[in-house]
Formats: C-alpha cells, structure tokens, sequence
C-alpha cells in the first residue's frame, strides 16, 4: 500500500499528483507546491522519524543543495507528515520530467546511447560528484548508480543532476549490498572484503561502472549482481574493453574508462575531479569500418544488464506526445509541455529521435 494517495494535501501546502516511484527505503512522489509549482517528495518508509532525525539524515544532502550546483539535485524542504504506515519523514527536491538515467538508458532500446551523450552524461555526475568529493571532510556518495541519477533538458540541452547525497551514507553498508539487483553491480571490489571501505575512489568505481554500462548495456563484472556470497571471484575475469563492444568507442576511451574500474583504489582516479580531466581530455575520433557495423550502433542485450523492465505501451507514450505537442499551442504552458515530452521519451525509444530536437527548443522557450 502506498504511504501516499492521490490528491492528499501535506502540510497545507503541497498536494499529491502521483507516485513516480519507490525504492528500498523511500517512495517518491510528484506533488504542486501551493505557490512554487511542481516538486519532487521523497517520503522515508520509517515511521516515527522526528524533525531532528530527519535533519542529522539529510545534513549532507541541504550542504550540497546549498552549494547550488547544477548537477546536485536542490533540496527544498524537510519535514514530517501522516501516511498510511503512520507518522513518516519527508524531503521536497526539484523535480525532473525525464526521470532516472536508468529510464533514459532504457528509452534507447535496442540502440547504444550515442557515446558523446553518454560521456557528456558522465562528465556531469562527474561534476556533481567532484563538489561532494572536495568538502571538508570529503562527502561520499556509496551509492551512485543509474537509479540515483536524473537526466532531463533545459535551454543548453540535457543537464544531469545526482540525487539521494547523504542518504546511502547512513543506511547499514550490508544492507545496501543486497538491497537492490543493481546497486550490488556497481560496488567496489573493496568494499566486498571490508563493507565499511567506501571511499571517493568508490565513488569513482561506481561512475566506471555507469559509463560502462551506457556505452555498452552489459556490466563490467555481471556476476556481481547474482551472487549470493561477498568474495571477489567475481573480479577475476577482465573487463572487455568498451571499444570491442561498441565500434563508435575508441582505445583512450577504453584506457579511461578502465582505469576508473581498476580494482586496487589506488590504481583508479583517486577523486571524480581527476576522472572529470581525464574525460575532458577526450574527444570522439572516427573508427575505420565503424560506420559500417551493425555492433557500432546496436545492442544485442535489449538493455536487460539491470534486470527486466516493465513493458512500454508505445500507443500510451505517443498519446502523450501528442498531448504535449497541443499543451505547447497553449499560452503559458511550454514548460508543462516539455515535462510530459520528457515522460513520453523514455517511454518509448522512437519517440526520442522524433521529438527530441523540438524538446530541447521548448526547454529555450521556442514553440515552433
């Protein structure tokens, strides 16, 4: 049962739209604020949290809001409210239409994300990641993975914001491990031997393993997600280089990617800054014969590395388009026609190349 429903008022101030989704600790929502417009709500499936706990929980996530960075998901509120489970605490974010990376990976279908999108997405967690990594003490993430990522457009093109800070950090490291399928896949070998060791090279690992994932659809080490022990068999098989799965890569691509997957931490870049200069550094280069595979362009794993997804409904995705399509005729109501855009892209993969272009030109206003 949901700790929400539809149309209930918190607080007097925000009501309830929809839920958009849950995880093992919280479900999220997409509420109006009485005078702000829409937000994102994260409501904690603990019961009886108090304001104070729910302030020592969220302490790094309003530090990294405050900073104001554009690829750190801003926090607004925080504050406790009745559920169906009882007294439950609550966050308030911005809310992004286009939803999670694993949604935008997802909507591409049987095709590879381009890979300048893909490294141009991870330069931006990067960037997110780098203003968490250089504070006093350093702020590590423990838990970047696809789910914890958000992708959506504004007026420069597709912006990317980390989410959930300070909210892995607290939760029992063993927990995390087999809490989901994928957040197993995206752990540090170091962290199978010590579950305590999470560290900004960790982080590092995690962002490796995401930009793998995105330029290939298969994980670095996929035996990760199954297995039930915590030993690192797993890590003795190398890593297939991205450029053998993905004719579009290329060999620096591969040396970059792979060293953020080195499994001793000390191998790796130490921070996300070092990882961010490196892929600044890179530029796409043009493969003999890579405009003529099929491999270049195409996955033969149907996006199925994190595990079945729920079917798409291509004639409720293109309905959608076509209600955000007369919603933008309307005076005033571009940005609310851009979100439902975004909502109708990942949901079905032909959309994205139809109607990504007018997207980006509703994000700067433009109705054509």
């Amino acid at each position: 049962m949901a700790l929400l429903r539809e149309g209930q008022l918190i607080r007097g101030t925000y009501e309830v739209e929809r839920l958009l989704g849950e995880g093992a600790f919280a479900e999220v929502y997409r509420v109006r604020h009485r005078f702000l417009g829409r937000q994102a709500m994260k409501v904690f499936k603990m019961a009886g949290m108090t304001v104070e706990e729910i302030e020592q929980m969220l302490e790094e996530a309003v530090l990294l809001s405050r900073l104001g960075h554009p690829n750190i998901i801003r926090v607004f509120d925080a504050n406790v409210t009745d559920t169906s489970a009882g007294m439950c605490g609550f966050f308030t974010m911005e809310y992004v239409a286009g939803g999670s990376l694993d949604h935008f990976w997802r909507s591409h279908g049987a095709q590879f994300v381009p890979v300048a999108t893909a490294v141009e997405i991870v330069r931006q967690v990067c960037r997110g990641l780098a203003v968490a990594h250089q504070e006093k003490p350093p702020i590590v993430h423990r838990d970047v993975k696809p789910q914890n990522v958000l992708v959506g457009y504004d007026a420069a093109g597709i912006r990317v914001r980390v989410s959930d800070f300070g909210l892995a950090k607290r939760v029992n490291p063993l927990t995390l491990l087999a809490s989901a399928k994928g957040t197993r896949a995206f752990k540090p070998p170091e962290v199978f031997r010590d579950a305590q060791s999470d560290s900004r090279a960790g982080d590092v690992w995690a962002v490796g393993t995401t930009a793998y994932l995105l330029l290939t659809d298969r994980l670095p080490y996929p035996d990760l997600a199954d297995i039930a022990s915590l030993d690192g068999r797993p890590f003795d098989r190398p890593v297939v280089p991205i450029s053998r799965i993905n004719l579009q890569a290329d060999p620096l691509l591969d040396q970059i990617i792979l060293r953020a997957l080195a499994l001793k931490p000390e191998d790796r870049y130490p921070t996300a800054s070092e990882f961010l200069a490196a892929l600044d550094a890179w530029s796409p280069r043009a493969r003999a014969g890579a405009a003529h595979s099929a491999v270049s362009g195409g996955s033969d794993s149907s996006k199925s590395a994190l595990g079945a997804h729920s079917p798409a409904d291509e004639e409720a995705a293109r309905h959608m388009a076509a209600q955000a399509v007369r919603l933008a005729r309307e005076a005033g109501k571009i940005t609310e026609a851009a979100d439902l855009m975004e909502e109708a892209c990942n949901r079905w993969p032909g959309l994205r190349d139809q109607y990504e272009y007018q997207l980006r030109l509703w994000r700067r206003g433009i109705v054509m």
